[in-house]
């Protein structure tokens, strides 16, 4: 079981930037890859960012590449997007996923077994 926690979600203008944070507890020993999803009103659910439970494989949507960055501390068990350049169409519902690591499907969402809340980004123009 694993749980999560995003904060840092608000409103900015456009080219500024935010920095989300999700802290995950898990009960037992385990490696766990992260995600950043996101859902903007009336569209489907989109990946934005993940990261391995090692670090050593990260992936970006092309419309967030070089503008966010997703890192992770594992000793103190958070995952964090900073977004820079913020651009009014990554308006949207931001939610942290987390998997038990697996050797493929580092974006999809179907293959994410735990999610947060979500937190609302809001980028006017």
């Amino acid at each position: 079981q694993v749980q999560l926690v995003e904060s840092g979600g608000g409103s900015v203008q456009a080219g500024g930037s935010l920095r989300l944070s999700c802290a995950y507890s898990k009960r037992t020993f385990s490696y766990i890859d992260m995600a950043w999803f996101r859902q903007a009103p009336g569209k489907d659910r989109e990946f934005v960012a993940a990261i391995t439970w090692s670090g050593s494989s990260i992936i970006y949507a092309d419309s967030v590449k070089g503008r966010f960055t997703i890192s992770r501390d594992n000793a103190k068990n958070t995952v964090d997007l900073q977004m820079n350049s913020l651009k009014p169409e990554d308006t949207a519902v931001y939610s942290c996923a987390a998997r038990y690591t697996r050797s493929a499907g580092l974006s999809l969402d179907r293959t994410y077994n735990y999610w947060g809340q979500g937190t609302q980004v809001t980028v006017s123009s």
